[in-house]
């Protein structure tokens, strides 16, 4: 029995954390796991930024309102549904993810959460678990599940390499010339049909 487990930015959804720079003109919060492997060193930066700037939860859930699933990703993951089980395995949190849950058809979300203050200052972050994706994968494999994964980050390649199949999915040059062994792809239906390949 097979699960596949995808990360959620920059494989179904746009970067969050771009967007959100983007539309308040702070591009020192465009960095992101692409950039800096320390989830933890990088969650303290922009936490830090939005104290700085006085922008709270609101303000980020406000863009996230606007954000639309990346072109095609609905209708992939509609289908890899319907040959596998599927679990979006991501860093970001659930006050951020649950508008994009509802706008993918309200797939299954493993993820964190924040800490807010009552006047919805971001004070800090819960991980569910250290090392979450590759703890995950771990963790469905001692259940009997063999695991496909793709992400384009570096938080990703844990799970990629835990995996009984790993891809990469859009990806930067960098992550796909340090790790040449993985499989990298840049279309939902290049990625669909390495994950059928995979399980035959």
């Amino acid at each position: 029995m097979y699960i596949t487990c995808l990360d959620l930015e920059g494989v179904l959804v746009p970067e969050i954390w771009i967007a959100f720079a983007e539309a308040t003109g702070i591009p020192e919060l465009k960095k992101t796991t692409r950039d800096e492997p320390d989830y933890d060193k990088l969650m303290a930066y922009r936490i830090a930024i939005l104290k700085e700037h006085g922008l709270g939860l609101k303000e980020i859930q406000d863009v996230i309102a606007t954000i639309e699933p990346m072109e095609g990703a609905k209708q992939f993951l509609d289908e890899l549904r319907t040959i596998s089980q599927v679990i979006i395995i991501s860093d970001t949190f659930k006050e951020f993810a649950t508008p994009l849950m509802k706008k993918l058809g309200w797939p299954t979300i493993f993820c964190n959460s924040l800490v807010v203050s009552d006047s919805g200052e971001v004070t800090g972050f819960k991980m569910r678990v250290e090392n979450s994706k590759y703890t995950t994968v771990r963790a469905l494999q001692s259940i009997g599940y063999k695991t496909i994964a793709s992400g384009d980050s570096y938080n990703d390649l844990a799970m990629i390499k835990a995996s009984s199949s790993g891809f990469l999915f859009r990806s930067t040059d960098k992550i796909k010339a340090d790790n040449p062994d993985i499989p990298a792809f840049e279309t939902y239906d290049e990625l669909l049909s390495a994950v059928k390949s995979a399980m035959n």
